[in-house]
């Protein structure tokens, strides 16, 4: 009987827990059928005048000429370039270009025996070396962990040095080891030479007149799409312009973006230009192949044609990250506004009367519950949409009177007045 006390008792306990689960489900669900108010948290919640517009992003640009069976280029998407530059390394072939990247490495082996022949002469025994080279570790692993790389090449270059610097003491005598060193740097000393002298006959150089931001992207608007011809455009020009599928430059390995200012043209009809103003900047918001917002200043609003405008936007901030872009669907927002979210059935207009003129008058609010009444707060609604509205509180003598975040907000089925009590 002691064996079946325990089971029974865990099944009589998990029954009596169900039941009781199952009875708060049920005065809950009646409850909530019942009660003729529901309450909702307000919550803050912006509201945005947007429209959506697709056009093209339009730059001063050069193609960049230069061609050959491997082609090395330098510089990074969106970097800078300085008048007299080399963007890029052309091969006549694969082989000459693997002996570039042979010489490459020659020549850093270069440097770490420079410096380990250089550094040697202050290493005065392998104890003192094994703590140069724990040093050097920490201190890199300390600089890669915050981010800071202004001295990386430095600190891998001693590094390596004192590596060099320690193998070569595995062999003997310090004598012995500077001997060492020196007879490989001297055996990469020829090698650099030789491979120098090749090299030299299979690569040629591309360099750049002028300053300017880098890009490797050339898709043929480089000269369809100039900045001097959108601003003179009329919208079917335009339409047309972006129409094109233009095909890419040949014999380019990149262009050169010489001006800081780029543009962004769109379609829009007379309607929507009308909410822009010539001199006036937009907020536009990018979502689609690079997110960001920049502000950017209205250039230019075309004479309307059949209904149509074209219309130039410019700006000088994020150039770099944009190189890549041109045709793009964004966002213009002419308006940000801030208020709280609340029910559009919990907004009403309710008659109040003026305590001291006596005069009545229609005010459009929402009942919040405080305590366990129920407060007129009146709001002005910014946005309405289906279900919900922004509203904003209306100033008031009595704070009591202002709808804040997080209030509870009632939603009545039946009758309500201000100071009625909620059960």
């Amino acid at each position: 009987m002691e064996m079946k006390q325990g089971p029974l008792l865990n099944r009589i306990m998990m029954l009596f827990f169900l039941g009781a689960i199952l009875l708060y489900i049920g005065v809950y669900t009646w409850d909530a059928l019942t009660n003729p108010f529901t309450t909702v948290t307000c919550y803050r919640a912006t509201v945005e005048d947007v429209l959506e517009a697709t056009g093209v992003l339009v730059r001063e640009e050069e193609p960049i000429q230069g061609s050959g069976a491997v082609v090395e280029l330098l510089f990074q998407e969106g970097e800078k370039v300085s008048s007299g530059d080399t963007v890029a390394l052309l091969y006549n072939s694969t082989d000459a270009a693997g002996r570039s990247t042979q010489l490459a490495a020659l020549e850093e082996e270069q440097e770490q025996l420079e410096y380990a022949l250089n550094a040697s002469a202050t290493a005065s025994s392998s104890a003192r070396l094994n703590d140069e080279i724990i040093q050097a570790i920490a201190g890199l692993r300390s600089s890669t962990a915050a981010g800071d790389f202004t001295r990386l090449e430095d600190q891998t270059m001693e590094l390596r040095g004192l590596i060099y610097q320690r193998s070569a003491a595995y062999g003997g005598e310090n004598s012995a080891d500077q001997s060492q060193l020196q007879a490989r740097l001297e055996s990469v000393n020829g090698q650099i030479a030789s491979l120098t002298a090749q090299t030299g006959l299979e690569t040629s150089a591309v360099t750049v007149s002028q300053p300017g931001i880098f890009s490797g992207l050339v898709d043929g608007y480089e000269t369809l799409l100039t900045p001097e011809g959108v601003l003179a455009m009329a919208p079917a020009q335009l339409e047309a312009a972006m129409a094109q599928s233009p095909a890419s430059t040949t014999g380019a390995v990149g262009k050169l973006i010489t001006s800081s200012t780029w543009y962004f043209a769109c379609i829009l009809t007379e309607e929507q230009a009308g909410q822009l103003t010539e001199g006036r900047s937009v907020e536009v918001r990018f979502s689609r192949d690079w997110s960001g917002e920049v502000d950017m200043t209205v250039e230019r609003i075309s004479a309307p044609v059949d209904g149509a405008c074209a219309v130039v936007l410019s700006s000088s901030k994020f150039l770099s990250e944009t190189t890549l872009l041109r045709r793009q669907t964004v966002e213009l927002v002419f308006q940000s506004r801030e208020g709280l979210r609340v029910p559009a059935s919990a907004v009403r207009t309710e008659a109040w009367m003026d305590e001291e003129t006596g005069e009545t008058d229609w005010v459009v609010g929402v009942y919040a519950l405080v305590g366990l009444q129920a407060e007129f707060k009146p709001v002005e609604v910014l946005d309405q949409r289906d279900d919900y509205c922004v509203v904003t509180p209306v100033d008031s003598d009595s704070a009591s009177d202002i709808l804040r975040s997080g209030d509870q907000v009632i939603i009545a089925g039946a009758e309500i007045y201000d100071g009625m009590v909620i059960d």
